[in-house]
């Protein structure tokens, strides 16, 4: 998926030297760091789930995963440093930072998935047998969940800015597309949480289903997002970003089976836990067709042409997810 991403945003940028283009192509090839990031995490778990843990292998992919989403945000500011940025450099560069920030989050989860066999033993046990003596320190989870928390409020802070200045299009198309890029980071908040808790054993009553609420919450709300900036307004500069908010929503529902599926199969049997992937299968159906029925678009009106080329990134993006969300079924649901 993470190549798919690549070859067809270098695509797009060697058909024109429109802005269209511009924008579209440097985001497209962003988004194989996310890929990359939850390609480190599906090794990890696989490898525990065939070979036992390997340490050698927890330290060396979170590290890859953070390499590229250490240069993918280098990337999105090396476009917004320049002394005269243009629009579509200013946008492209919002946009590249904020799937770096993700990516980000997504390599948290890998790290913090480093001892992923504890979490089936847990559940088949109870929170008074303590936290087991091969899980990581509180000490270090605690710093595990402080990366998505801390890059969501840089995210939450820097977009609500550029929106106060949404009068001007570019700081209006950044700044919603970085709020909904933080709302996918926020939703990582509690993946690496239950991943963490579970893992330390540790996971109350009170959250059991608590991040499960706060994830469909928050794509909901970039979904509701996206319709807004759609309906609020006839100008075309709207289009992109109510369009990409929709499908970033369907990124968090992506990530909200994840989250569903550990909270069904803590100290529970769940029959249907099985049929949880196929979530992830919807969303990325959903911004594929969506995709195709935007390019034809585009053929009338470039303001279609951005989503309808970035929403194949984002299908790439939710089908990745769908290999994790199988993984982690296969490791930690009772059959």
């Amino acid at each position: 998926m993470g190549l798919i991403c690549i070859a067809l945003g270098g695509f797009v940028l060697e058909s024109s030297g429109q802005s269209e283009y511009f924008v579209a192509g440097h985001v497209l090839i962003s988004l194989a760091a996310i890929c990359l990031a939850l390609f480190t995490t599906a090794f990890i778990i696989i490898s525990q789930l065939t070979r036992g843990v390997n340490t050698f292998y927890n330290t060396l992919f979170p590290i890859i995963g953070y390499a590229g989403s250490i240069i993918t945000m280098i990337w999105g500011w090396t476009l917004l440093a320049g002394n005269d940025v243009m629009a579509d450099e200013f946008v492209a560069g919002h946009v590249i930072f904020g799937v770096g920030m993700i990516a980000a989050c997504v390599s948290t989860v890998a790290a913090s998935s480093g001892h992923f066999l504890l979490i089936p033993k847990n559940a088949a046990g109870s929170k008074s047998d303590g936290t087991p003596v091969q899980a990581y320190s509180s000490l270090i989870g605690n710093c595990l969940i402080a990366v998505p928390v801390l890059l969501t409020l840089l995210g939450f802070i820097w977009s609500i800015t550029l929106l106060r200045s949404a009068d001007i299009t570019p700081h209006y198309v950044a700044g919603h597309v970085l709020l909904g890029l933080t709302a996918i980071c926020a939703c990582l908040i509690g993946l690496v949480a239950t991943i963490v808790h579970q893992t330390r054993n540790t996971f109350s009553t009170k959250e059991h289903w608590l991040w499960c609420y706060w994830v469909i919450f928050l794509g909901s709300i970039t979904v509701l997002q996206g319709i807004y900036v759609l309906v609020s307004s006839d100008a075309s500069a709207r289009l992109a970003p109510g369009i990409i908010l929709i499908c970033l929503g369907m990124i968090c529902y992506s990530i909200f089976s994840k989250v569903w599926l550990l909270a069904l199969v803590w100290r529970r049997t769940c029959s249907l836990a099985n049929r949880i992937p196929m979530i992830p299968v919807f969303t990325c159906l959903f911004c594929l067709f969506l995709a195709s029925f935007l390019a034809e678009m585009a053929q009338t009106d470039m303001g279609y042409f951005i989503p309808s080329r970035v929403l194949v990134g984002l299908g790439a993006v939710c089908f990745t997810l769908f290999s994790i969300v199988s993984i982690l079924e296969a490791g930690s649901a009772k059959k």
